[in-house]
């Protein structure tokens, strides 16, 4: 008993909730056809887009295509004769017609459309001969170049899920570029630029304490460039490190509000950032030993100043204390000498 064969029926229509666009782009990719040919599918016709599929291959056909957002069905394909498909990668053979002599009507290779025979389609307008050849070819052309293979031996099917990685991949760390707003640094290497930035600023700030003595114009016009430097460097490294927390750039102006602007500026010296790639990037390079110098560096003179301002005010705090605790009064010397003089 022969096995049941089935066919893929197209109305042209999209899935509720489709854009009818969107539905010929995604046939257009998945049949390698152009617009136009895929513009004939929409003309209000049931088209039988595969023929002569077993029940497997047509529940294959029909998610592949329902997921693309076409309205399809699956009926059993009565008739005896292959069916042609008007995809690019499943042409069908290319039977002459003269070797269908026998029967009385044909079906367009192309749309489907069933007719007396005939060497033209009288829907679509093709020449059959002439289209049977170019899909043998086309076919032959697209098993060469076929990469995707589903089992051993069997070449790609175009409705296949892709085997590339979709998106873009993303190196395992970004790239550091210190005068850039893109991109992400950590903590440690924060901390290491902003040392670096301030000694590479320190000789300026003695040529420009320099050129005041000689002419106070130069002066004014090259501490206006150097503080022009040294905030644009400092925002570049600001939101780089806001970037690695996974936070918006624009965050780094709070620091300029009252109070949060202090409470910001201490996360960003000590929240950690994301693990792995967020929205703005993959993680920075792990950090060197010079970073870690440097970022030791940065805040040596921080703990100094904590420490200048800590000490003298524990002092006092215990200064204080001791003053304010209860004394032992001792007993004066006159006041023996006293009560033996009232005892006597």
């Amino acid at each position: 008993m022969t096995e049941a064969r089935y066919k893929i029926i197209f109305d042209g229509e999209p899935m509720p909730g489709v854009a009818l666009e969107t539905v010929k782009d995604n046939l257009a990719r998945l049949f390698k056809s152009d617009a136009s040919r895929i513009e004939s599918l929409f003309g209000g016709r049931s088209v039988a887009l595969k023929r002569d599929l077993l029940e497997t291959e047509a529940d294959k056909y029909l998610a592949a295509l329902l997921k693309a957002g076409a309205k399809v069905r699956k009926e059993q394909d009565s008739s005896s004769d292959l069916g042609l498909t008007i995809t690019d990668q499943h042409p069908g053979p290319a039977v002459p017609m003269s070797a269908r002599d026998d029967y009385q009507t044909m079906d367009c290779p192309k749309c489907g459309h069933t007719q007396p025979k005939s060497a033209e389609c009288q829907a679509c307008g093709v020449i059959i001969e002439k289209y049977l050849a170019r899909q043998a070819q086309l076919a032959d052309e697209a098993v060469k170049a076929s990469t995707t293979i589903g089992t051993i031996g069997e070449p790609a099917s175009p409705y296949a899920p892709p085997q590339a990685q979709v998106g873009e991949s993303l190196p395992e760390f970004g790239e550091l570029k210190v005068f850039s707003l893109q991109g992400r640094i950590g903590r440690l290497r924060y901390l290491a630029w902003s040392t670096v930035m301030m000694l590479a600023f320190l000789p300026i700030g003695i040529l420009i304490f320099s050129s005041s003595v000689l002419s106070e114009t130069v002066a004014a016009i090259v501490t206006v460039l150097v503080s022009l430097a040294v905030i644009a460097v400092s925002v570049c490294m600001g939101v780089q490190r806001v970037h690695d927390m996974g936070w918006s750039g624009w965050l780094w102006l709070l620091n300029f509000v009252p109070v949060i602007g202090w409470v910001f500026s201490l996360l960003m010296l000590f929240m950690p950032g994301t693990a792995g790639a967020n929205r703005y990037g993959p993680p920075p390079p792990p950090n060197s030993r010079a970073v870690k110098v440097l970022a030791c560096l940065f805040l040596v003179p921080i703990i100094g100043i904590i420490a200048a301002i800590a000490i003298p005010a524990y002092q006092d705090y215990v200064m204080r204390a001791q003053l304010e605790s209860p004394a032992s009064f001792e007993a004066p010397a006159e006041m023996p000498a006293i009560q033996d003089q009232s005892a006597q």
